[in-house]
């Protein structure tokens, strides 16, 4: 009897165990929220996004037991304001983060304090001033004449589907490689190479992605024994750094042969890169030097490619949309080339003001990187009520954060570029703590007008020139990664266009 009394009472505490956690949490005993995560894998953002409406914006997440998986997401813009800027001195990178991005290295987004300080205006004083800009339209033009366009005009000539995503991240990985190390790589060609420093910093950044969805305790163990995932991720790196580190002795070799004592000029007469430039400082180390570059692919490869192909997706499903670009590029430059390719220039795309509206109307709905994770340095109370603990960390839904009816109107799912320009005819503001797109705060991206002038330069050129249509029948998706990629790229079929 005495055992039978035994197990019904184990029985009643785990039921009432459950319904407790089920009542409070929505969460699984012993296993948390993590089973909703899994049934709902397939859809995840669009699942998130649905979870933070239902429970006001904002929520915690209940790992299994004992794998300090526990986090509060949100996406209420109030918060997002507390965390990234009133209160920004509390929520760093930490510990933990630096930990699942260390092939990053100690780069600008991976450290905090004096390091991140130091970084960041060393690269401010990169990005700053004409001089970077003539580099910079030099670079993409030359990618642009070179590859792309005869990528493109060769696909419409044989009447091929190409997966323009993977175009873009070829074309992206060349660029970024021009203007950091002052190498192409030529990725972009027609037979599609496999170049082995490419395939690695792809295997890197889905390695990543797995660290975030498995137990520390997991991951750590994988890389201690050197097997699955983690086998990958130290190859993929050794194979990125042998890359990098060949650039780096072939451009010392090449100061130590000039011995030029020229900066920043340097950018509209030669094609080194900012490599060259950093490596003019004694204190930058190769190390430094390394992880600057690993930085800089990220923040230039991924959330460009990203971009460009979300906008692409939408711009071919909304053919109004298209036909107010083209218009506006026509009345602005029609005429400018004749019979030849048209590619604008920096100054040329800053003109384009219905452009700018639907590239940032593009990243309101599919930001290119869909999360943002804070650790929380002390003890805190967000706007929205929520008690933070000491090191909890927080993670702002980007995705969630675009598609709020408070802050977008009941139309936020439709694509509308209208609605980022004013009765003036210019780019509407909205504070960044609602549009979390570049950051906010301290740590609002240095690259944004970067980012802007390639993205109106490629989507110029290709708008003006071809007439891109997606495949019928084609499934669009986000991937699961820490950039919002297309889970099963982008088919597309490329046509001229006779816009002359």
């Amino acid at each position: 009897m005495m055992i039978l009394f035994f197990q019904i009472l184990a029985a009643a505490v785990l039921c009432f165990y459950f319904l407790y956690q089920w009542k409070h949490h929505k969460a699984w005993p012993i296993l948390g929220h993590l089973p909703e995560v899994l049934i709902h894998l397939s859809h995840l953002h669009d699942h998130i996004v649905k979870t933070l409406k239902e429970d006001g914006f904002t929520n915690e997440f209940k790992g299994p037991l004992l794998t300090n998986m526990n986090f509060i997401q949100t996406c209420d813009p109030m918060n997002a304001h507390h965390i990234l800027s009133k209160n920004f001195s509390n929520y760093h990178k930490g510990p933990n983060f630096r930990e699942i991005f260390e092939a990053f290295g100690d780069g600008i987004f991976t450290t905090d304090s004096e390091p991140w300080k130091s970084s960041r205006s060393l690269l401010h004083s990169l990005f700053k001033g004409r001089n970077f800009d003539v580099f910079l339209e030099k670079t993409i033009h030359k990618k642009l004449k070179g590859s792309l366009l005869p990528m493109l005009d060769h696909a419409q000539q044989h009447g091929n589907v190409m997966d323009l995503q993977e175009v873009f991240n070829r074309f992206t990985f060349d660029n970024i490689c021009s203007i950091v190390l002052g190498f192409d790589p030529n990725c972009l060609s027609i037979d599609f190479p496999d170049v082995a420093c490419e395939k690695a910093f792809n295997e890197a950044e889905e390695v990543i992605f797995y660290r975030h969805i498995m137990p520390a305790s997991v991951w750590k163990l994988q890389k201690w024994l050197q097997i699955g995932q983690e086998k990958k991720m130290t190859k993929a790196c050794e194979t990125f750094d042998q890359f990098v580190d060949s650039c780096i002795a072939s451009k010392r070799e090449k100061l130590r042969k000039c011995n030029k004592t020229k900066m920043e000029e340097d950018y509209g007469d030669n094609d080194d890169g900012l490599l060259t430039i950093l490596m003019r400082e004694e204190q930058n180390d190769d190390k430094f030097l390394r992880d600057t570059a690993f930085s800089l692919f990220v923040a230039g490869r991924d959330t460009i490619t990203s971009s460009l192909t979300w906008f692409f997706w939408l711009v071919a499903t909304h053919p109004l949309v298209k036909a107010k670009i083209l218009e506006e590029i026509k009345l602005n430059f029609g005429g400018k080339q004749g019979n030849e390719q048209m590619i604008l220039g920096v100054d040329e795309v800053r003109k384009l003001v219905y452009l700018h509206a639907a590239l940032y109307e593009s990243l309101r709905l599919f930001p290119p990187i869909p999360f943002e994770r804070k650790q929380a340095i002390k003890s805190d109370v967000l706007p929205s009520g929520h008690y933070v603990k000491q090191d909890t960390m927080i993670l702002l839904s980007l995705y969630a954060m675009g598609r709020l009816e408070d802050t977008w109107g009941e139309d936020c799912l439709e694509y509308k570029p209208e609605r980022w320009i004013s009765d003036r005819g210019g780019i509407v503001y909205v504070p960044s703590y609602k549009f979390l797109s570049f950051n906010a705060g301290p740590r609002t991206c240095l690259g944004k007008d970067m980012s802007f002038i390639q993205l109106k330069m490629v989507a110029t050129a290709i708008l003006w020139n071809y007439d891109i249509k997606v495949t019928e029948g084609h499934p669009v998706s986000p991937s699961l990664s820490i950039v919002l990629a297309m889970k099963h790229g982008l088919k597309v079929i490329v046509t001229k266009n006779n816009n002359k």
